[in-house]
Formats: C-alpha cells, structure tokens, sequence
C-alpha cells in the first residue's frame, strides 16, 4: 500500500514537469511602430510607413485624450 502511495505522489510531481510552453505562436516582428500592421483598420489620415505622421498622430492623441488638463480647461 505504501508503495501504490509513493508511485502515485511520484507520477503526480512528474506529471507537473511535463508541461508545455503557452506561447501565442506569433512571429516576433523587429519593424518599427510606424510600419504598421497591416491591418485595414487604422487612423484616418495615417499611412503605413509614414514616421511624422505616426508621431504627429501620437501628439495629436496625448494632447486630446490623455491630457486630463486641457479636457477641465
């Protein structure tokens, strides 16, 4: 009986090393922010690929949504 004990708390600790990696399964991309992703919903305005209007629309953003001063005044 003691042995059926050992063998099972043995197969049970066992059974935890065994476990697979949960990764997304996405390619890594080494491409800027700007290049965009090829998805059809983006910006009005902003091109793929496009560096100043990238970062005018970032601009753009932290002034309008995340700037709690200018919404109060």
């Amino acid at each position: 009986m003691k042995r059926i004990s050992i063998l099972v708390a043995t197969m049970v600790v066992l059974t935890a090393c065994g476990e697979k990696p949960q990764a997304l399964g996405l390619p890594k991309s080494d491409a800027p922010a700007y290049a965009g992703t090829g998805s059809t919903f983006s910006a009005p305005g902003w091109k793929a690929g496009d560096k100043t209007a990238w970062e005018q629309h970032l601009k753009a953003r932290q002034q309008n949504g995340q700037n709690d001063y200018s919404k109060v005044n």
